[in-house]
């Protein structure tokens, strides 16, 4: 049957069912003819789709420093100077950083520094910052240890730590992945912090800050009884830091390696 002759056919169909059963009970019968009625449905906003947060390093940073004996916690002291306000001053001996604050008053950081035959002591100053830096270890520490790799990558794994902060070209502060190391005499000239203490600093320093290193022997051991007598022979260990006439005055056993950790 054609298109044309359904429709005949159709239409003949209802007009028979509307004279027989009238107008109302024909729209009844063929009411499956209509097109569905659409509901109409509450409209929904689109959700606006949060980008997922990208890994920050910054927050894998642990609370290191409360786990570090209480003397290598970081604290303010009383440490009388006459060096500016943002001096850091590294003493070896005690392994102890200070970065001088005025009015007497100096923040302290346990730190680690170099072992026996690895020490130095001079005037420097931060040249770079560096945020999870990358760690290439310098052929005299691969002639010394082959079995390092020649590369690391910035990350907690890494040796240098969350932050690293330059001295000249050879040394740096920089963080640990071995907190333990604190307050001990194991790198080989670098001087190492816990990851949230390397932090705390990175964000006080900037590049120019200027850096005195003390030497092994001259540095006083911090006497809060005696603080006039103790402020007096600090001073002094700092002054003889200072490069009078070299850039810096160093002790090694066998020959100077350079960009050590």
């Amino acid at each position: 049957m054609s298109k044309i002759q359904s429709t005949t056919a159709l239409a003949a169909l209802l007009a028979a069912a509307a004279l027989t059963c009238g107008p109302a009970r024909a729209q009844e019968m063929f009411t499956f003819l209509r097109p569905p009625v659409l509901q109409s449905q509450p409209q929904v906003q689109p959700q606006a789709i949060a980008p997922e947060a990208a890994p920050d390093q910054a927050n894998a940073v642990d609370d290191e420093n409360a786990q570090l004996a209480p003397r290598l916690q970081r604290q303010v002291v009383d440490y009388p100077t006459r060096e500016a306000a943002g001096t850091v001053i590294v003493d070896t001996p005690h392994t102890f950083l200070y970065y001088v604050l005025g009015g007497g008053k100096a923040t302290r950081y346990g730190i680690g520094v170099g072992r026996q035959g690895f020490t130095w002591s001079g005037v420097k100053a931060i040249e770079r910052k560096t945020e999870w830096p990358d760690w290439y270890p310098p052929p005299e520490m691969i002639a010394r240890q082959p079995y390092l790799p020649r590369m690391i990558s910035g990350g907690p794994g890494n040796p240098l730590g969350a932050r690293a902060m330059y001295i000249g070209t050879e040394y740096r502060i920089h963080g640990t992945n071995d907190p333990s190391s604190i307050g001990k005499h194991m790198s080989s000239g670098c001087i190492r912090m816990t990851n949230d203490n390397a932090v705390d600093l990175y964000n006080r320093v900037s590049v120019g800050t200027k850096v005195i290193v003390l030497p092994m022997s001259g540095a006083p051991t911090r006497d809060a009884k005696r603080m006039p007598a103790w402020q007096a022979k600090a001073q002094d260990a700092i002054d003889d830091a200072e490069p009078a006439p070299a850039p810096e005055r160093t002790s090694w056993s066998g020959n100077r390696p350079t960009r050590l950790y």
